[in-house]
């Protein structure tokens, strides 16, 4: 399946973490993830932005949710970016923590006669799904086939590993989103926990008694995951760059990185998981 047969939109949804400079280098397309506040429902990085979604949460009080684009937003959104005939590599969050993906194939499946969609789910989120949709542009351009970009992405998804640690339990309760949190909640008391990401799934990892051991802990871990081969990394923080920062530096000294990106958690990962979390997200380099 040749990429260069159509002309090629690469989409992802706003779970998604990359400098703001990707979106426009790399001419990818982000579809956004509904907030809601209440009775009150937003469109992240349309009429919401990081500031005001931490700002109203925190005049407030009230801990956000998110939902999925509905398939029908979806629709709307493949016929804004595409012309007939186009193809759509469409990547999306991980379908074990939330309904994007299969919004996604139900609209790709009602616009069949019109674009040639693939959704994918990316087993992830965050910054691997930048990464991702950015090394699927990279390789486009160098005349790769669209099979080639599913290929690596697949790759991509089998290797990649997603280390946090979270400074509030509060979110992450109310969301449900972190495997077995809910029951080890009396446990956690005035500790730092450790999230992983395991097929597709969040989970709750060690328990860490403060957050300067936390960091070295993220960082440690995925050291020992990653071993010695080069690895493209990002570092992901929901309001507290300090520590990401922190986290960069020793990750630099730690990690054979061939890349290192810093990046602000989406507001639709942060609303699950709430501010200052920060962690690290690292994958093998392609032919390392």
């Amino acid at each position: 399946m040749e990429a260069s047969s159509s002309k090629l939109h690469i989409v992802i949804d706003s779970a998604g973490d990359m400098p703001p400079g990707w979106i426009e280098e790399y001419a990818i397309q982000v579809i956004p993830i509904n907030i809601h506040f209440g009775e009150q429902m937003f469109l992240q990085g349309v009429d919401l932005s990081n500031s005001d979604f931490y700002r109203m949460a925190d005049e407030s009080g009230v801990i956000p949710k998110t939902s999925q684009p509905t398939p029908q937003q979806f629709s709307s959104f493949y016929r804004s970016i595409a012309q007939p005939g186009d193809m759509i590599l469409s990547l999306h969050v991980t379908g074990k923590l939330s309904g994007t993906y299969a919004s996604a194939e139900l609209a790709s499946r009602e616009l069949r006669d019109e674009y040639k969609i693939i959704p994918f789910d990316s087993g992830c989120g965050s910054a691997a799904m930048g990464y991702m949709a950015r090394e699927a542009r990279m390789m486009e351009r160098a005349g790769a086939t669209v099979d080639e970009i599913l290929a690596r992405w697949q790759t991509i998804r089998r290797n990649v590993q997603i280390i946090l640690t979270l400074d509030t339990l509060e979110y992450a309760r109310r969301s449900g989103r972190v495997k077995a949190l809910q029951a080890a909640l009396a446990s956690l008391l005035n500790v730092k926990p450790i999230i992983t990401l395991h097929e597709g799934v969040l989970e709750l990892g060690e328990r860490v008694r403060t957050r300067r051991k936390a960091l070295e802990f993220v960082v440690n871990e995925m050291v020992r995951r990653m071993g010695a081969g080069p690895v493209n990394v990002a570092i992901v923080h929901a309001q507290d760059p300090q520590a990401g920062e922190k986290l960069a530096q020793a990750a630099c000294k730690l990690l054979n990185c061939n890349e290192l990106i810093i990046t602000e958690l989406s507001i639709g990962v942060a609303a699950n998981l709430g501010p200052g979390t920060v962690g690290v997200v690292a994958y093998p380099t392609a032919g390392g």
